[in-house]
């Protein structure tokens, strides 16, 4: 694994850390202080590390995230960011997995005593509360992952039918166990599950489409590990103006449905169990599209079942959209 250390702040004290924060970052400079900001502001009494991972070779990212923590100013505001602990490396493989990888193969190499990892993307910023009840909720129910919402922020001028698109929407809506989770976007993982999964955690194949999560958390569910949800550990992510379009909601669907498709190749094994379970769900998807549509009074949102069973065919062909082969167009 391709790894540079670019910058520590002085304050690591290795061996107290009990929380490690993970953020993957890729061209966001700007964003990423804000995420860091968040992470200043949590109400937590143990003591956290901030690992940034920066997948770009510009390394805007890392330049950020060490400017953050050795200055307190942004636009002329007090951010007290030499207060967060932390470490910026560079993941010099490209892919979203690659960089997922890079941090958790550091905070387990560097941090010897951490008991969770949580991760945050760069786009994303944390409630003061976002660590701490993710905390709780994992040690109410003694299960090994907990998963919490990304509240999408739209632009004023958003249509409403993308607020309600399964595509922007949380997977769950209560706190309690959950069968498995399907994003990293805001997530806490005990460190013993990592320490039991191979390495890489990520399967790198899922660089550029999406979906090493989903993969990984089924991987672990057939491992015996557990999963909850927290409603309240909420973190707020900028929907950018480009993905409230029905061109880039339709690229997300059929994804969606490649990545089911071949999770579910990669459990079974058995690619034609995999075909025939992709034409039954293309079957019988016009039916459940058209009560979709009815129940949520749009056909854009009932098209998805739709979109998600042709995106499981497409990938049995080999055709899959990289939706993160350019990351700002993601």
């Amino acid at each position: 694994m391709n790894i540079t250390e670019y910058f520590r702040s002085n304050n690591v004290d290795a061996e107290s850390i009990e929380l490690i924060v993970t953020i993957p970052t890729y061209k966001r400079p700007q964003q990423l202080k804000l995420t860091l900001q968040s992470l200043v502001n949590q109400t937590i009494d143990k003591k956290f590390a901030v690992i940034v991972m920066d997948n770009h070779e510009g390394a805007e990212g890392a330049q950020s995230a060490k400017s953050f923590m050795t200055s307190a100013d942004l636009n002329g505001a007090d951010l007290n960011g030499a207060d967060l602990n932390g470490i910026v490396i560079l993941a010099h493989d490209r892919g979203n997995c690659h960089a997922y990888n890079a941090g958790w193969k550091t905070a387990l190499l560097e941090f010897k005593n951490f008991r969770y990892l949580a991760v945050i993307d760069d786009d994303e910023v944390a409630d003061p509360r976002w660590l701490e009840e993710l905390v709780n909720t994992a040690e109410i129910f003694g299960t090994d992952l907990v998963g919490g919402p990304q509240i999408q922020q739209f632009k004023a001028e958003a249509h409403n039918v993308w607020k309600r698109h399964p595509v922007f929407l949380p997977h769950y809506e209560r706190t309690e166990p959950v069968p498995i989770l399907y994003s990293s976007g805001n997530v806490l993982i005990s460190r013993h599950v990592l320490e039991h999964m191979p390495s890489p955690h990520l399967d790198p194949m899922f660089n550029f489409i999406g979906g090493g999560d989903s993969d990984f958390y089924s991987r672990c569910k057939r491992e015996g590990f557990t999963f909850a949800w927290c409603n309240s550990a909420q973190v707020l992510e900028d929907v950018p103006s480009q993905r409230a379009t029905f061109k880039w909601v339709n690229a997300r669907s059929l994804r969606n449905g490649s990545i089911s498709s071949i999770i579910d190749t990669k459990r079974s094994r058995n690619r034609l169990k995999t075909l025939a379970k992709s034409l039954v769900l293309l079957g019988i998807s016009p039916f459940r599209s058209a009560i979709s549509a009815i129940k949520n009074r749009s056909i854009v949102i009932g098209l998805y079942h739709v979109q998600v069973a042709i995106g499981r065919l497409l990938a049995e062909i080999g055709v899959i959209n990289e939706q993160y082969r350019n990351p700002e167009n993601k």
